[in-house]
């Protein structure tokens, strides 16, 4: 009888170790991948990054030139730039400022669209529509993880 009871003590303790290790290791694994393009949280707010480094990961992700790398840069900036003037707009209500906001980044994301070349076009295309995928999931309140949308970006080229 001590001995069954033993054996229980110490089976549960693994179980209980073990669970506690597999869940650790989830949680590190947990974090996705943020598609070629899309600002990954690096403590700065809500997952926005500086525009130089916006500028800079995409320049890696899509091959862009020195030149069109300049050119996105002053795009973020000035996105940056409108996006702070009308979040600290109190006489917008917060549905008309999410708008604006949408408007501002939608902006961008055309004007940086317009630089690139039609390789990098498909790839710019392949970024958005993993991020809006992923966005999609977020916004349904990943309620159900199984059936959220793809959540690894698209493959590099």
């Amino acid at each position: 009888m001590l001995k069954h009871c033993l054996l229980a003590l110490v089976f549960a303790g693994l179980l209980y170790s073990g669970s506690a290790a597999l869940a650790q290791d989830n949680a590190g694994n947990n974090q996705e991948a943020p598609p070629a393009g899309a600002p990954p949280n690096h403590g700065h707010g809500r997952g926005h990054m500086d525009p130089t480094q916006h500028a800079a990961m995409l320049a890696k992700r899509l091959n862009l030139s020195s030149d069109q790398q300049s050119k996105v840069e002053d795009i973020f900036k000035s996105e940056q730039s409108q996006m702070e003037s009308l979040h600290s707009d109190t006489s917008l209500s917060q549905q008309d400022r999410r708008s604006k906001m949408m408007d501002i980044h939608k902006a961008s994301n055309d004007q940086v669209r317009a630089l690139l070349n039609p390789d990098q076009q498909k790839k710019w295309d392949e970024m958005q529509s993993w991020r809006e995928e992923r966005m999609q999931g977020h916004h349904m309140g990943n309620q159900n993880p199984g059936n959220a949308p793809n959540s690894t970006p698209p493959p590099q080229q």
